[in-house]
């Protein structure tokens, strides 16, 4: 029988043994709960810096300031950055708790920006906060708490545009983008601007005004000038206040006008641009922005690099640009002046010219007036108008519908289908033969012509000259226009497009082409770009020898003796042309589309000029002074 102190001593030991299996399991049950809390507060702060927003909800901070500067620190990298962040190692002893967090930016679709950064909490007693260190960054390691980050663009070096010799098109040169300030510009300093830069009246006043009350601090960009004509404005540049121009380098052509608009521009990127560029662009960048130069940006721009840099100079991440290559093109600078220099004479009326090189087909001059805007000279839809008789008399001669001594009659005008048609001057030239009514241009005798021809002659025929054929994309220009000449429906639209009308179309590029044809004897699709993947095969296809030697000889008519009869004084040589006139609108009468394309020697080329009175008193001048200036 046990004794009475012996159950009391077993009692008090199981007693002990209850009471601390009591304070384990409560110390246990504590341990668990500041474990749990302790990590929900990091994994609170790596979910907060993920969405870039540590303030919904707020994460604690023993320093509550810490958290509003992460904001700060990240705004340069843009909004676009996007940041992905993970807990790593991560332990508590007692009240302290210690890890890493794996973050990752990207900063584009191809570049990421990782890290690891040490993040520490404190319980206080009654909650848990995260806690930094005086001199060191919580957010980037080795910079400092009140050092900020930027994303930086950087760029290698940039190709050229080449001309046919292989020397620069527009070589690197000194530019000022003039600009306003609007945290120091006034209304009376913008007025000023407007007129020293010749810009609409009250629109940098409205834009300073706007910027002002959206407290934007962006540059207004007004305009950029080469250094010429920036030294000619500096002085009353230098007067007005909050106008900034800071130097910069750019691509230049040797004037502002030279090769416009088919070489293009450089300068600040669009919005757009930053929007499509699947992240090539960023807000600020230059780069091509039209014509060739945007074209074939990431060409001749290479791939941009970037890093990440601290507002103290401190490079965080690097990834180096590529060069950009050179686009050669086979623009010829000297013919280039010469179809500039010829057009000018259009003064403001739309024009262009466009010569190629005939053994090659390459294009050798491309120019446009006015120069800024649109290339109507690569990409401009006009009806060719009597030019396309060259065409008409290929598939009349290839045809077996006559010869260039068939004798047609010339009247004043001709009904067909009850529609009337009537030569451009009304004039009546009897009885003459397919090659004089050529060299004159009548329409009634090439109308009565045409009905003789298959409905799908005239469409066959264009197409062995490139018109409405497949070289727009092999020509190196976006949207260079191959033409058309559908298949007639009816008759009176198959004789209204044998003299250039109904729904021919044809670019001034593609005119030319078709003069070059005659002269080579064979057809080669134009091309101007000669380098990447516009620089694609480009067979000749034959001509028929004999239509096209009578063709020849047509077209020298029209110089000596019919419409072109301006160039017959041309220097360089005897000139090989035909003279056109396309009638357009509503009005009565009717304006014109004037053409004058031809070639002298190995030179073919095409005038357009969007309003005119005749291809021969308008086109031919111009084409005449073209190729003085060539041959000068």
């Amino acid at each position: 029988m046990r004794s009475r102190g012996t159950v009391i001593v077993v009692t008090l030991v199981l007693l002990a043994g209850v009471g601390a299996g009591a304070w384990w399991w409560k110390h246990t049950e504590s341990a668990r709960a500041q474990d749990t809390a302790a990590r929900a507060l990091v994994d609170e702060l790596a979910a907060g810096w993920s969405k870039r927003n540590l303030d919904a909800p707020p994460v604690a901070f023993k320093d509550p300031t810490v958290r509003h500067s992460f904001a700060t620190t990240f705004a340069g990298l843009g909004s676009s950055a996007k940041a992905t962040v993970k807990v790593g190692t991560w332990s508590r002893t007692d009240d302290a708790a210690t890890g890493a967090l794996q973050v990752s930016w990207a900063l584009t679709p191809t570049h990421t920006w990782t890290y690891t950064v040490p993040v520490t909490a404190a319980y206080d007693g009654s909650d848990w906060a995260i806690t930094t260190e005086p001199d060191t960054s919580p957010w980037v390691p080795g910079i400092k708490p009140a050092d900020t980050v930027s994303l930086k663009r950087v760029w290698g070096t940039r190709g050229d545009l080449l001309d046919d010799a292989g020397k620069p098109l527009m070589p690197v040169g000194d530019v000022y983008p003039v600009a306003l300030d609007p945290t120091r510009a006034t209304a009376a300093a913008a007025a000023a601007l407007e007129k020293l830069t010749d810009q609409p009246a009250g629109s940098l006043v409205a834009k300073l005004a706007a910027a002002t009350k959206a407290g934007s601090k962006a540059p207004i960009a007004v305009i950029t000038y080469r250094q010429s004509d920036f030294e000619a404005r500096a002085v009353q540049l230098d007067a007005l206040k909050g106008v900034v121009y800071p130097r910069t380098q750019q691509p230049l052509a040797v004037t502002r006008t030279f090769g416009q608009p088919v070489l293009g521009s450089f300068g600040e990127v669009t919005a757009q641009m930053v929007a499509k560029g699947n992240g090539r662009y960023a807000a600020g960048d230059r780069a091509g922005i039209s014509g060739l130069q945007g074209q074939y940006d990431t060409t001749l721009g290479g791939t941009p690099g970037l890093q990440v840099v601290s507002s103290t100079g401190k490079t965080l991440f690097d990834v180096p640009a590529s060069d950009g290559s050179d686009v050669r093109t086979s623009l010829r600078p000297s013919v280039e002046n010469a179809a500039q220099s010829a057009i000018a004479a259009a003064k403001g009326t739309p024009a262009a010219i466009v010569a190629i090189d005939v053994p090659t087909g390459n294009v050798v001059a491309i120019a446009d007036n006015p120069t800024s805007g649109y290339d109507r000279a690569t990409t401009g839809q006009y009806p060719p108008g009597s030019t396309f008789k060259i065409v008409t008399t290929y598939a009349l001669l290839t045809g077996k519908k006559a010869t260039p001594g068939t004798t047609v009659s010339c009247p004043k005008s001709v009904v067909v289908d009850g529609r009337s048609f009537h030569n451009f001057e009304g004039e009546s030239l009897g009885t003459p033969t397919l090659d004089l009514n050529f060299a004159h241009s009548c329409n009634t005798a090439f109308i009565q012509m045409a009905e003789k021809l298959g409905d799908g002659d005239l469409s066959a025929a264009a197409k062995a000259f490139g018109i409405g054929g497949g070289w727009g994309p092999t020509f190196g220009v976006d949207g260079a226009y191959a033409g058309q000449v559908p298949t007639a429906n009816g008759l009176t639209d198959k004789v209204a497009a044998a003299i250039g009308q109904a729904r021919d179309l044809a670019s001034p590029v593609g005119m030319a082409a078709v003069a070059a044809s005659i002269a080579r004897g064979s057809f080669i699709p134009p091309a101007l770009v000669q380098s990447g993947s516009a620089a694609a095969s480009r067979t000749p296809s034959s001509l028929d020898p004999t239509a096209v030697a009578d063709i020849r000889s047509m077209m020298r008519l029209v110089v000596t003796t019919g419409t072109g009869s301006a160039l017959k004084s041309a220097a360089g040589g005897p000139v090989h042309g035909k003279t056109g006139t396309a009638e357009y609108g509503t009005a009565t009468p009717p304006k014109n589309r004037v053409w004058f394309v031809g070639y002298q020697g190995n030179l073919a080329f095409a005038v357009m000029v969007e309003d005119g009175e005749s291809g021969g008193t308008v086109a031919a001048p111009i084409a005449k002074a073209f190729l003085d200036a060539v041959n000068r």
